[in-house]
């Protein structure tokens, strides 16, 4: 079981992850008859095929609610749950659904999430399911109980902006009455006395997404599996957190980005990437003590067992690209909040910096002093095993499995990159597959993707963490987001026959070869 040692390193020992390995899986790729995967049977089912591997961790991309293009990383929220990922079996479990209901549905894709439809579907079901709900005391109290809890101070106003953002047609809340942009007192409380049952059911179908979260979660972690979970640096601009807390973002005076969030021309794309989130007034953070960070710190560690922050490199410098810009060229690099913000952040988690149980994702070209950085808070960064053989010779001194670093999590690929077999057939060039040939020792490659996988079994990173397109061989149309392509994205689902299927036993034999088993599970 992959644990986090708590207890203060002797010496210049960094906290110690135990060896082992995992699969990344996204929740909405799981299996499913509605439209996306959810919280039910597919993934305890999934959890099960992982302890039958031998494998420790389960990784997820973010858990919020999406916003523009279905992007995980442009989230509604930072602390709300996307309640599209309710199991719908489960509410007839919970007698708030009947198997009839659930009877009579569209027809959705085995292979591809269709977002739309999916999405529309679910909500429809979900408020037939608050209908019921609101008929039953008992569950009524028990929901008001879990509302009231101190830790969902962000809950009110999550449930207002998503009533009010339903009501004006889903458009951003900078184009709401002017009233409501700016949060007038008056103007919020007669939205919420107007918008009272819709809040309300947002409120309900938080609860239950958190309830259905935890209890896998905890079956997850009582089978010995941790779960990592992903906070993107940067948050949507159309998103509770900026319309509640405009002083913490660079913004003009009508809540518009002066500049936004991004990254030049890199691997991923010639252009870069304009992503488009509102920067950080740093500043304005450091004067309260970093408190709303803190605060998202404690939440995401309340729903995994380690944190991945998506550009890490932010902290030390970011790249500030002119609102106005249509791509990512032109911006410029200015200074984060460096180490500062970690020596702040851990006293208020009430962890010393060593244990912070943190992945720092450390990739692109010019990192400045993000890898010190990393270093000096002795944070695992990360390998990726396909740039370990293209022509950037500074890739391959930094990705190669005999250049990895023991407090590092290698990857085959992450949900950015292509997979193995699409990497390999479609975007390698013949130098790339020749070096990787030479580097394995053989004149032929018939399996290009479990000779990543066993690389990364072999490598000397404490953890491997594989894509379950790559065990499942998937090729291009398998891959989960391409950067710079603003739709189509996040949409791979596996089927029920690929889970069940997958080289699981093969899996566990390179496992238990290499040292990433268990030490111990519990029954």
């Amino acid at each position: 079981m992959l644990s986090l040692h708590h207890e203060k390193p002797e010496g210049n020992q960094i906290m110690k992850f135990d060896r082992a390995s995992g699969v990344l899986l996204h929740p909405t790729s799981l299996p499913g008859p509605y439209g996306i995967g959810d919280l039910g049977s597919a993934a305890y089912r999934f959890v099960d095929f992982l302890i039958g591997a031998d494998h420790c961790l389960w990784q997820v991309l973010p858990l919020g609610p999406t916003g523009f293009a279905e992007s995980p990383y442009q989230s509604l929220s930072s602390f709300a749950g996307n309640t599209n990922l309710i199991s719908l079996d489960d509410l007839v479990e919970a007698g708030w659904l009947r198997a009839s209901d659930l009877a009579d549905r569209p027809y959705f894709s085995r292979r591809k999430a269709d977002y739309d439809t999916a999405i529309r579907y679910h909500d429809e079901m979900l408020s037939l399911a608050y209908d019921r709900f609101v008929t039953r005391p008992d569950d009524r109290a028990a929901c008001d109980a879990w509302c009231a809890d101190p830790e969902r101070w962000w809950l009110d106003d999550f449930a207002l902006f998503a009533a009010l953002k339903e009501f004006h047609g889903g458009r951003p809340w900078v184009d709401w009455e002017e009233s409501e942009v700016f949060r007038e007192k008056q103007a919020l409380g007669a939205a919420r006395v107007m918008h009272s049952c819709r809040i309300d059911e947002h409120r309900f179908r938080q609860w239950v997404f958190y309830t259905q979260w935890d209890r896998l979660r905890a079956y997850a972690n009582g089978k010995g599996i941790r779960i990592v979970g992903d906070i993107p640096i940067y948050v949507a601009h159309d998103s509770s957190d900026v319309w509640v807390s405009p002083e913490l973002f660079e913004l003009d005076f009508n809540g518009r980005p002066h500049f936004i969030a991004g990254v030049p021309p890199d691997y991923f794309s010639s252009t870069g990437q304009r992503w488009g989130n509102p920067l950080y007034l740093w500043d304005e953070h450091r004067t309260t003590g970093y408190r709303w960070w803190i605060r998202r710190l404690e939440a995401a560690l309340k729903l995994v067992d380690i944190v991945r922050i998506d550009h890490f490199r932010g902290f030390d410098r970011y790249y500030k690209i002119p609102a106005s810009r249509s791509t990512a060229q032109g911006g410029r690099w200015v200074n984060g909040p460096k180490i500062d913000f970690f020596r702040v952040v851990s006293q208020g988690l009430g962890k010393a910096l060593d244990e912070l149980p943190i992945i720092a994702e450390d990739l692109g070209d010019d990192l400045g002093e993000a890898i010190d950085l990393r270093k000096a808070l002795k944070l695992p960064g990360m390998s990726i095993l396909q740039f370990a053989f293209g022509a950037n010779e500074s890739e391959q001194n930094r990705f190669l499995p005999k250049y990895h670093e023991e407090n590092s999590i290698v990857y085959t690929g992450t949900h950015d990159n292509n997979t193995v077999l699409g990497w390999w057939a479609c975007e390698s060039s013949e130098d790339d597959r020749r070096r990787l040939r030479a580097y394995v020792g053989k004149d032929r490659l018939d399996e290009p993707h479990w000779e990543l996988i066993r690389l990364g079994m072999e490598s000397r990173s404490h953890t491997l963490i594989v894509p379950l397109q790559d065990v499942l061989g998937g090729g291009s149309s398998t891959r989960m987001n391409k950067p710079g392509v603003p739709s189509g994205q996040w949409r791979w689902r596996c089927t029920p026959e690929e889970m069940d299927g997958a080289p699981w036993e093969r899996l566990k034999t390179l496992t238990e070869a290499h040292g990433r088993m268990p030490g111990q599970r519990e029954a």
